[in-house]
Formats: structure tokens, C-alpha cells, sequence
């Protein structure tokens, strides 16, 4: 192959917006391994480690380690290997639109808030920031707690956002589980119905830390559901009731009443 077919590894991170150490490391990762060498020892790289080093940063993008990325990545040795990186490098740029659009909205809500009040709350335009930083598309959760919540959630998740993530996407994960169960018309006192009212249950006491008094409030969140992510409103409606029986009869082997 001619020079002009590869890219040399300062070409290539510039071409890609990475700097060359990266492509350094995932070089010595096995990441992304350079198509050849020159003969004076420099590292090139073709037009299939350019597309493989997009779907590395897509992963990474979408918050995977880079150990899971490495098992991953799609092969581009048949047709079919690349349609599937088409079709996942579609999937993923729907995915940032879809991330624009919610921080479209939310920096909307704040201009507009700001023009009818005439005042700047720095506070709520600081959270925005952070949670666009860590791509959290749970704004709108934070957006309709109330200010005992807020502070509680300040309080004990400041020095570790990672576990707020990490129960908001086990509140998802459980909220689908349950509407699976109910789907299958399986009662909500029954074995499968009771565990995952336990799963539920373990997520608040994650969340509240033992706080019994924030119960309510999070009672009045739930009953409020107008300004909820949709999808996620349609689900939390469907299981109300399910998860309530379920939790009753889960906490009665508890002997707890809420």
C-alpha cells in the first residue's frame, strides 16, 4: 500500500479529535492496533481503524469501560460486520440527539424562567451544568423534587454522583421488571411479585439512607407525574398499583407499615 492510503498517528489524532497518547495507550491496550508500521518504526492507520476508533469512542461516550469495550468492538471483515457498525453508529447518534434535545429543553426552561422573574438562579443553573457534565438524563427527576429532597440528595451523594446514577438506573431497571410481571398477569403477592417489591423497597432505603421521614415526599413525586419523562410516566402508571399490593404484602413479612 502506498503512503497516502494511511495515517500517521498524529494525522489520525488530529483527524479524530484524541490526542496521541490515547492512541498510544489503546494501542498498547490491544485496542486499536495500527494497520502497519513504516520502515522508520512509526505506527499507520488505515480507513477501517479510523471507523474502528469511532465505534471505541462511541462506547465510550455511551459510559462503557474500557475493558468492555474491547469485547464490544465489531469486526469489518464481511459485509454484515458493517452493516452492524452502521446500524449501531446510527443507534448512537440517535442517542446524542436525543441527549441535545432533553439539555435543549431544560437550558429553554431556564431562559424562560429568567425572562419572566428577572432574576438568576445560580444554584439551579450550576445543577444543569453538572448534570449535563456527567450526562445524566435523569434531570427531570431532580427538576420536580422538592427542596427537603434536594438537600437530602446534596447531602449524600455530593461526593459520589456515581451512586445517584446508579440507583436512578435500578429504579428503571426494576419499574420494567414489574411491568414485565404485570403483563404476565402475575399477582403481585406472588413469589416473583414479592421479590421485586423487595428490590424496590432496597432501592428507597439506598436512596433515603434509613430516612423513613422522606417517604412522603417521595409519595407526593410519584403522585405527580405531569411533568415526568413520558415514557417513564406511562411505565410508573401501569405498576402503581401492582407495586403497591406487591409492597404491602412484602413489608407485612417485614412487619414495616408506610
Amino acid at each position: 500500500m502506498i503512503k497516502d492510503e494511511f495515517l500517521m498517528v498524529g494525522e489520525l489524532a488530529k483527524k479524530m479529535g484524541v490526542s496521541v497518547r490515547t492512541l498510544q495507550y489503546y494501542d498498547k491496550e490491544g485496542l486499536l492496533k495500527p494497520s502497519a508500521i513504516s520502515e522508520g518504526g512509526r505506527r499507520l492507520y488505515s480507513c477501517k481503524d479510523i471507523i474502528r476508533l469511532h465505534q471505541i469512542l462511541s462506547f465510550k461516550y455511551l459510559g462503557f469501560s474500557l475493558k468492555e469495550i474491547k469485547s464490544k468492538i465489531f469486526f469489518l471483515d464481511t459485509p454484515q460486520e458493517v452493516a452492524n457498525v452502521l446500524e449501531f453508529q446510527m443507534k448512537s447518534v440517535e442517542s446524542q440527539i436525543e441527549a441535545l434535545k432533553k439539555v435543549n429543553d431544560i437550558l429553554s426552561s431556564l431562559q424562560t424562567e429568567i425572562s419572566k422573574t428577572g432574576k438568576v438562579d445560580f444554584v439551579k443553573y450550576s445543577e444543569i451544568i453538572e448534570m449535563m457534565r456527567v450526562k445524566n438524563d435523569g434531570y427531570w427527576v431532580w427538576k420536580n423534587f422538592d427542596d427537603t429532597i434536594k438537600e437530602h440528595i446534596k447531602n449524600r451523594f455530593a461526593d459520589n454522583h456515581d451512586i445517584g446514577i446508579k440507583i436512578y438506573e435500578t429504579y428503571k431497571s426494576v419499574l420494567d421488571e414489574s411491568l414485565e410481571l404485570k403483563n404476565r398477569g402475575i399477582s403481585p403477592e406472588s413469589e416473583e411479585g414479592i421479590a421485586v417489591a423487595q428490590k424496590w423497597w432496597n432501592m428507597i432505603m439506598e436512596f433515603t439512607g434509613g430516612d423513613m421521614s422522606l417517604l412522603p415526599e417521595l409519595e407526593k413525586f410519584n403522585q405527580n407525574k405531569e411533568n415526568w419523562d413520558s415514557n417513564l410516566a406511562d411505565k410508573q402508571k401501569e405498576v402503581d398499583s401492582f407495586l403497591e399490593s406487591a409492597l404491602s404484602c412484602y413489608l407485612s413479612k417485614l412487619n414495616l407499615e408506610i
